[in-house]
Protein backbone atom coordinates (compact mmCIF):
# COMPACT_ATOMS: atom_id res chain seq x y z
CA UNK A 1 0.00 0.00 0.00
CA UNK A 2 1.21 3.52 -0.78
CA UNK A 3 2.75 5.38 2.16
CA UNK A 4 0.40 8.37 1.93
CA UNK A 5 -2.68 6.15 1.56
CA UNK A 6 -1.71 4.43 4.79
CA UNK A 7 -1.16 7.81 6.45
CA UNK A 8 -4.59 8.97 5.24
CA UNK A 9 -6.35 5.88 6.60
CA UNK A 10 -4.54 5.84 9.95
CA UNK A 11 -4.03 9.53 10.86
CA UNK A 12 -5.69 12.03 8.52
CA UNK A 13 -9.21 10.55 8.70
CA UNK A 14 -9.22 10.68 12.51
CA UNK A 15 -7.91 14.25 12.60
CA UNK A 16 -10.52 15.44 10.10
CA UNK A 17 -13.32 13.63 12.00
CA UNK A 18 -12.31 15.46 15.19
CA UNK A 19 -11.84 18.89 13.62
CA UNK A 20 -15.02 19.04 11.51
CA UNK A 21 -17.24 16.86 13.76
CA UNK A 22 -18.41 14.47 11.03
CA UNK A 23 -21.10 12.00 12.06
CA UNK A 24 -20.00 9.29 9.60
CA UNK A 25 -16.63 8.14 8.28
CA UNK A 26 -18.06 8.43 4.78
CA UNK A 27 -18.35 12.22 5.18
CA UNK A 28 -14.59 12.62 5.60
CA UNK A 29 -13.13 14.26 2.47
CA UNK A 30 -10.58 12.30 0.48
CA UNK A 31 -8.39 12.83 -2.54
CA UNK A 32 -10.33 11.63 -5.57
CA UNK A 33 -7.86 12.18 -8.41
CA UNK A 34 -4.86 14.21 -9.53
CA UNK A 35 -4.85 15.63 -13.07
CA UNK A 36 -1.56 16.69 -14.71
CA UNK A 37 -2.01 18.99 -17.68
CA UNK A 38 0.71 20.31 -19.99
CA UNK A 39 -0.04 22.93 -22.64
CA UNK A 40 1.80 22.19 -25.89
CA UNK A 41 0.58 24.97 -28.15
CA UNK A 42 4.09 25.59 -29.46
CA UNK A 43 4.26 21.96 -30.69
CA UNK A 44 1.38 22.27 -33.13
CA UNK A 45 3.78 22.19 -36.11
CA UNK A 46 6.60 20.11 -34.62
CA UNK A 47 5.61 16.46 -34.27
CA UNK A 48 8.91 15.43 -32.65
CA UNK A 49 8.66 18.06 -29.88
CA UNK A 50 5.11 16.90 -29.14
CA UNK A 51 6.25 13.28 -28.80
CA UNK A 52 9.12 14.29 -26.49
CA UNK A 53 6.80 16.35 -24.26
CA UNK A 54 4.29 13.48 -24.07
CA UNK A 55 7.14 11.07 -23.20
CA UNK A 56 8.29 13.39 -20.38
CA UNK A 57 4.77 13.63 -18.97
CA UNK A 58 4.51 9.84 -19.15
CA UNK A 59 7.79 9.51 -17.24
CA UNK A 60 6.61 11.91 -14.53
CA UNK A 61 3.15 10.37 -14.11
CA UNK A 62 3.98 6.71 -14.72
CA UNK A 63 0.98 6.51 -17.03
CA UNK A 64 0.48 7.30 -20.71
CA UNK A 65 -1.07 10.75 -21.26
CA UNK A 66 -3.74 11.55 -23.81
CA UNK A 67 -3.08 14.28 -26.35
CA UNK A 68 -5.74 16.99 -26.20
CA UNK A 69 -6.77 18.59 -29.47
CA UNK A 70 -8.19 21.99 -30.40
CA UNK A 71 -11.99 22.08 -30.45
CA UNK A 72 -12.20 25.15 -32.67
CA UNK A 73 -10.04 26.84 -35.25
CA UNK A 74 -8.53 30.13 -34.04
CA UNK A 75 -6.98 32.18 -36.83
CA UNK A 76 -5.05 34.54 -34.54
CA UNK A 77 -3.13 31.63 -33.00
CA UNK A 78 -2.81 29.73 -36.31
CA UNK A 79 -4.66 26.78 -34.78
CA UNK A 80 -6.94 24.52 -36.79
CA UNK A 81 -9.61 22.29 -35.35
CA UNK A 82 -8.13 18.92 -34.34
CA UNK A 83 -4.52 20.14 -33.94
CA UNK A 84 -2.71 18.83 -30.83
CA UNK A 85 -2.55 21.60 -28.18
CA UNK A 86 -1.78 19.74 -24.96
CA UNK A 87 -1.44 16.51 -23.02
CA UNK A 88 -3.07 15.36 -19.80
CA UNK A 89 -3.00 12.46 -17.37
CA UNK A 90 -5.55 11.56 -14.71
CA UNK A 91 -4.11 9.63 -11.77
CA UNK A 92 -6.29 7.66 -9.36
CA UNK A 93 -5.74 5.06 -6.65
CA UNK A 94 -2.25 3.95 -5.66
CA UNK A 95 -0.58 5.78 -8.58
CA UNK A 96 -2.14 9.02 -7.37
CA UNK A 97 -0.81 8.53 -3.83
CA UNK A 98 2.65 7.57 -5.12
CA UNK A 99 2.76 10.70 -7.31
CA UNK A 100 1.62 12.93 -4.43
CA UNK A 101 4.32 11.43 -2.21
CA UNK A 102 7.02 12.11 -4.84
CA UNK A 103 5.69 15.63 -5.41
CA UNK A 104 5.67 16.57 -1.72
CA UNK A 105 8.87 14.89 -0.58
CA UNK A 106 11.14 15.16 -3.63
CA UNK A 107 9.94 17.50 -6.39
CA UNK A 108 8.64 20.59 -4.56
CA UNK A 109 11.74 20.99 -2.36
CA UNK A 110 13.80 21.11 -5.58
CA UNK A 111 12.03 24.29 -6.75
CA UNK A 112 14.31 27.33 -6.66
CA UNK A 113 13.65 29.67 -3.70
CA UNK A 114 10.87 27.43 -2.44
CA UNK A 115 8.95 28.90 0.48
CA UNK A 116 5.79 26.80 0.24
CA UNK A 117 2.85 26.72 -2.14
CA UNK A 118 0.09 29.32 -2.35
CA UNK A 119 -2.80 28.46 -0.01
CA UNK A 120 -5.22 30.63 -2.04
CA UNK A 121 -5.44 28.46 -5.17
CA UNK A 122 -8.64 26.65 -4.18
CA UNK A 123 -11.60 26.89 -6.55
CA UNK A 124 -14.43 27.26 -4.02
CA UNK A 125 -15.53 23.63 -4.33
CA UNK A 126 -12.63 21.98 -2.52
CA UNK A 127 -10.25 21.46 -5.46
CA UNK A 128 -6.68 22.79 -5.51
CA UNK A 129 -4.61 23.88 -8.52
CA UNK A 130 -0.84 24.10 -8.55
CA UNK A 131 1.31 25.45 -11.36
CA UNK A 132 4.84 24.14 -11.90
CA UNK A 133 7.16 26.26 -14.05
CA UNK A 134 9.56 23.53 -15.12
CA UNK A 135 9.43 19.77 -15.39
CA UNK A 136 13.06 19.49 -14.24
CA UNK A 137 12.04 19.41 -10.57
CA UNK A 138 11.03 15.78 -11.01
CA UNK A 139 14.03 13.45 -10.56
CA UNK A 140 12.77 11.05 -13.27
CA UNK A 141 13.51 13.63 -15.98
CA UNK A 142 16.99 13.37 -17.47
CA UNK A 143 18.36 16.93 -17.61
CA UNK A 144 20.47 16.26 -20.73
CA UNK A 145 17.57 14.95 -22.83
CA UNK A 146 15.26 17.91 -22.17
CA UNK A 147 14.75 19.92 -25.36
CA UNK A 148 12.63 22.69 -23.86
CA UNK A 149 11.64 23.61 -20.33
CA UNK A 150 7.88 23.25 -19.96
CA UNK A 151 5.49 23.97 -17.15
CA UNK A 152 2.43 22.05 -16.12
CA UNK A 153 -0.72 22.38 -14.06
CA UNK A 154 -1.44 19.90 -11.30
CA UNK A 155 -5.04 19.77 -10.09
CA UNK A 156 -5.99 17.97 -6.88
CA UNK A 157 -9.66 16.95 -6.93
CA UNK A 158 -11.11 16.17 -3.50
CA UNK A 159 -14.53 15.10 -2.25
CA UNK A 160 -14.66 17.98 0.26
CA UNK A 161 -17.49 20.50 0.13
CA UNK A 162 -15.50 23.58 1.18
CA UNK A 163 -12.04 25.00 0.62
CA UNK A 164 -11.34 24.90 4.35
CA UNK A 165 -11.89 21.13 4.46
CA UNK A 166 -9.73 20.59 1.37
CA UNK A 167 -6.97 22.83 2.79
CA UNK A 168 -6.93 20.85 6.02
CA UNK A 169 -6.92 17.52 4.12
CA UNK A 170 -3.96 18.52 1.94
CA UNK A 171 -2.10 20.06 4.89
CA UNK A 172 -2.48 16.87 6.92
CA UNK A 173 -1.27 14.85 3.91
CA UNK A 174 1.95 16.89 4.02
CA UNK A 175 1.40 19.64 1.43
CA UNK A 176 3.83 22.49 2.23
CA UNK A 177 1.52 25.54 2.25
CA UNK A 178 3.21 28.91 2.78
CA UNK A 179 2.26 31.16 5.67
CA UNK A 180 0.56 34.16 4.03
Amino acid sequence: MARLKEKYNNEVKKALMEKFQYKSVMEVPKLEKIVLNMGLGDCKDNRKALELAVKELETIAGQKPIVTRARKSVANFKVREGMPVGAKVTLRGDRMYEFLDRLISIALPRVRDFRGINPNSFDGRGNYSLGVKEQLIFPEINYDKVEKIRGMDIIFVTTSKTDEEAHELLKLMGMPFSKQ
